[in-house]
């Protein structure tokens, strides 16, 4: 499999540059720490504060008309009460009142005598018991819809656990523009309130209160229900993208009861003033928050859709394949005339129109399959777009020296050679001292690739750079390469310079996808940031096997990506099966153990 990165790029203001290396002008040169700062014109949407006025709805019940139930005398709210009349807290004092025990019910309370123990309770807390009878008299509707409706799935990895037990950070949503909500995250932060289920609770209902976020990592929060204050004993984790969380006001609009957590219903005497107190100026989600989920879980790639795509047997060409899954934006291929699959996103450099290999002078597999019914081509419109270059002026030239990513060992950058100048600004390039005599092993990069460097950007960086594989004369020097292998250096000005304030830092956390076995997402660390460039380490995995990958690579995923999407998390591996694998190198599962050692170590 080859290494993915994002072909588009926002456009993003000039930054100041300065020369760090003789024929390196132009390159950004500020420090790794710099570069990875969060800039606000990556919060498009504004988080809304909640006015004041919105109490009024959210609050309606505790300002209307007192009522008692002629049955057992229980004192609440009118507008809760049960039938048309509201004479009854509930179906069963309605069904009792027409029972046998009517009379006797009747007589007891003319004859002045207490009403029930359940009764005298709620008397001392007039909101409580509204709320108990409106859950009472909606728990058997509630509990058929409870049943009807479809399980959250259990995520196998507890991201929660795992960033709280090491004070880890999560990069921000807002980092990564291609998944779900990325361009339109806002500035969700520490503080936004939501209103989530109420799971301390012995109603046998739906009830809701309001919660803060604590914590973020990714699309997951760490939610504090309002009233607990410091007390972090019912803190819980939730995907702020899932159906359950809800702005503030959504219960008022919607008729659903807030309860304080039973844990603290006895804290306060006046729930309304204390949360009125709270949460007047706070922030909450979007009214439509919940819609953009919908809408950006809708992806435009469908199955049975045709696409070309790189051979993973032979880098060199591309094939047809057609579109058997999609999940989040990622697409399983499935390569016509085989059974074999590739796993990619659908903004990918990897993939392309019908007809792009012919138009652009690439190598491409033909095969004997005829047209169906069945599948239809996927519209140009669909792939991601590359920047227009202007190949009439000075330009790459077959023989050319550069770096570049090793797409079959992403740990590593190492000295290659442009073999092939192709249209549309794409280029044939080879590793040096590792290429197959027929050329089976180069592979194509987009001149405005992420993945390709001038000569020297590695020893500026202090990153290794990979020496061609017999080359005996170490350290590797570039003067003397050149000159030994009567070569060139393609011209720093043709690489592409741009640097987006990208927003990642060192030791942030994510999903990130194992571009040697591309089907698995997996826990990673961000450990080093050079320009836009991203050092990925797979968490319990060995630093041999991280990879470098592109700020704005669609294999890049926010905590919580895979449970939002239902893509399987690989979790941290650890220490024994790292050490099977290394014996065996079998399967195991589901899990990360089948990693590919790579091929030109």
């Amino acid at each position: 499999s080859l290494c993915s990165f994002q072909a588009e790029r926002t456009p993003r203001s000039e930054r100041k540059r300065q020369d760090s290396f003789g024929m390196f002008d132009g390159y950004d040169s500020c420090s790794e720490e710099s570069t990875s700062s969060s800039s606000s014109e990556d919060s498009e949407d504004e988080v809304p504060s909640i006015p004041a006025s919105l109490f009024l709805g959210m609050f309606m019940c505790c300002l209307c008309s007192p009522a008692t139930c002629e049955m057992c005398g229980m004192v609440g709210v009118r507008d809760a009460f049960y039938s048309k009349t509201k004479r009854f807290c509930s179906v069963s004092c309605s069904r009792s009142y027409s029972s046998n025990s009517k009379k006797a019910s009747i007589m007891a309370r003319l004859q002045g005598k207490p009403p029930t123990k359940k009764a005298k309770v709620l008397q001392k807390q007039p909101l409580m018991a509204k709320l108990a009878a409106y859950a009472q008299y909606q728990a058997s509707q509630q509990q058929q819809n409870l049943a009807k409706s479809k399980a959250v799935p259990v995520e196998c990895f507890d991201w929660g656990r795992y960033i709280c037990s090491n004070n880890l950070v999560g990069a921000p949503v807002s980092c990564f523009k291609h998944v779900p909500m990325g361009t339109c995250w806002g500035d969700l932060a520490e503080g936004v309130r939501v209103e989530v289920l109420n799971s301390d609770t012995n109603l046998s209902t739906k009830v809701y209160w309001i919660a803060g976020i604590v914590k973020l990592a990714g699309f997951k929060a760490l939610l504090r229900y309002e009233g607990f204050d410091n007390d972090t004993i019912r803190d819980f984790w939730c995907n702020l993208c899932v159906p359950e969380i809800h702005p503030v006001g959504w219960c008022a609009s919607s008729g659903k009861p807030l309860v304080p957590p039973k844990s603290i219903q006895n804290k306060y005497s006046n729930w309304k003033a204390f949360l009125v107190k709270r949460l007047t100026g706070a922030k909450t989600l979007p009214p439509d928050f919940a819609a953009k989920v919908h809408e950006n879980m809708q992806f435009p790639f469908k199955k049975l859709m045709r696409v070309e795509v790189v051979d993973k047997t032979h880098l060199c060409r591309t094939r047809v394949a057609l579109v058997e899954q999609v999940i989040g934006g990622r697409l399983r291929l499935v390569y016509e005339e085989s059974s074999d699959d590739f796993w990619c996103h659908m903004y990918s450099p990897l993939i392309h129109a019908i007809g792009w290999s012919r138009s652009i002078g690439h190598r491409f597999k033909r095969s004997g399959q005829s047209s169906s019914l069945f599948w239809m081509d996927a519209p140009a419109p669909l792939f991601a777009k590359v920047k227009d270059v202007d190949q009439s002026g000075e330009w790459f030239k077959d023989g050319m020296k550069l770096e570049a990513i090793d797409p079959l060992n992403l740990s590593a950058i190492c000295v290659a050679t442009v073999r092939k100048v192709l249209a549309d600004g794409y280029l044939m390039i080879a590793i040096d001292g590792s290429e197959a005599a027929d050329g089976s092993d180069w592979f194509c990069y987009h001149s405005t690739s992420p993945s390709i460097f001038p000569a020297g950007f590695c020893g500026i960086n202090n990153i290794e750079l990979t020496p061609p594989r017999g080359y005996t004369k170490l350290p590797f020097k570039w003067f003397d390469y050149l000159r030994e292998t009567s070569s060139i250096a393609a011209p720093v000005k043709l690489f592409n310079k741009d640097v987006p304030n990208h927003g990642f830092r060192q030791g942030m956390k994510l999903e990130a996808v194992d571009l040697m076995d591309p089907r698995l997402v997996c826990v990673a660390t961000v450990t080093r940031i050079v320009h836009r460039l991203l050092r990925i380490h797979f968490d319990g995995w060995e630093d041999e096997y991280d990879q470098w990958v592109d700020c704005q690579s669609p294999d890049l995923y926010p905590v919580g990506w895979c449970q939002l999407t239902g893509y399987q998390l690989q979790p941290p591996a650890a220490q024994s099966e790292i050490k099977h694998y290394n014996e065996s190198h079998d399967t195991c599962g589901g899990r990360r153990a089948k990693r590919r050692t790579p091929s030109r170590s």
